[in-house]
């Protein structure tokens, strides 16, 4: 990965209905533009994904999509209403950031969530994306979900018994990410807290093979990125089934790399190999690691990025040296 480096310029976008969502741009400013979409949904953005594109040819934006990150209203706040924070409005908040930014095409990488939200996007506007990276491959179907939220109980049953038991016992052979969600927004702090301690709790025990996620230390966190997933996942992700799988035709032309962890368990189900498949073009490459975008995965996100570079001498719009 590129060494760590600060935003040149940042700010806070009015998107509509009482949201504000943070951005930032570092790198290049004359460089190539490349949007990267965080994962969960709700974890926000972390300093370690600037480190995934050359910032001597690159333009690189972050943002934190709504009530995640820096965006408010956040969603770990009393109160707090999600209704205003769907995959729709997300799409509609990339568009009005590119806008502001003056960008007319630009890379999208994203991961896990952000895999999902960079389908969505590009297939709504494939003028507008040049090429992509893809990780922790994700489409955002019902059997994906169900897959984390009781499916990888067989193969982690002490835990998944502690995620089970952790909501009421009429409510456990239901949807439990629409269970954990009312847990969630219960106003009692003892028991929306408890509830995010052991959603978190679940979702640190799926991914056995990476450090443990210190920022799901911060009660905080944990509460808005816990109630941001299972708004999402209880509603589908506010899309058709197979909606993004057989959407594909629409990024015809798109450069993609699409990169997975052979440990991701999310491969159980296949969904690297079924985008492949729907997405002619795509190069999936397979890489020694789990889900998180760290170690061999990040790696390879970076070797894609840097073979997405312009070529020294041509700038991101056609001429001048970068």
């Amino acid at each position: 990965m590129y060494p760590v480096i600060e935003p040149f310029d940042s700010g806070m976008l009015e998107v509509g209905d009482g949201h504000r969502v943070h951005w930032e741009v570092c790198g290049n400013p004359a460089g190539k533009p490349a949007l990267v979409l965080h994962g969960g949904p709700g974890s926000g953005c972390t300093p370690g994904m600037r480190r995934f594109f050359d910032p001597a040819t690159y333009r690189i934006v972050l943002f934190d999509q709504r009530m995640s990150g820096r965006s408010t209203p956040h969603a770990a706040e009393p109160g707090a209403d999600l209704s205003a924070n769907t995959t729709e409005h997300l799409i509609a908040d990339v568009e009005r950031l590119r806008e502001h930014l003056g960008v007319d095409r630009w890379l999208v990488q994203g991961g896990s969530w952000g895999c999902v939200l960079a389908l969505a996007y590009a297939q709504r506007h494939p003028d507008r994306v040049s090429e992509m990276v893809l990780c922790g491959l994700a489409t955002g179907r019902r059997a994906e979900t169900d897959l984390l939220t009781r499916g990888l109980g067989a193969i982690f049953p002490q835990a998944w018994e502690r995620f089970r038991d952790g909501v009421p016992e009429s409510d456990r052979d239901g949807d439990l990410a629409d269970v954990y969600h009312r847990l969630l927004m219960d106003p009692d702090p003892a028991v929306h807290r408890r509830a995010a301690r052991d959603w978190c709790a679940w979702e640190e025990a799926l991914v056995p093979d990476s450090a443990p996620n210190s920022m799901f230390d911060d009660p905080d966190f944990a509460l808005g990125f816990a109630r941001v997933v299972t708004h999402f996942w209880r509603h589908g992700s506010w899309l058709d089934d197979e909606q993004l799988l057989s959407g594909t035709g629409a990024l015809a032309g798109i450069p993609a790399k699409l990169l997975q962890g052979v440990l991701d368990l999310g491969n159980l189900i296949g969904t690297p190999w079924q985008l492949e498949a729907a997405w002619p073009g795509a190069e999936l490459e397979l890489v020694d690691a789990g889900h998180r975008a760290a170690g061999g995965l990040a790696e390879a996100v970076v070797r894609a990025t840097d073979d997405f570079r312009p070529q020294r001498g041509i700038s991101a719009s056609g001429g001048g040296d970068l």
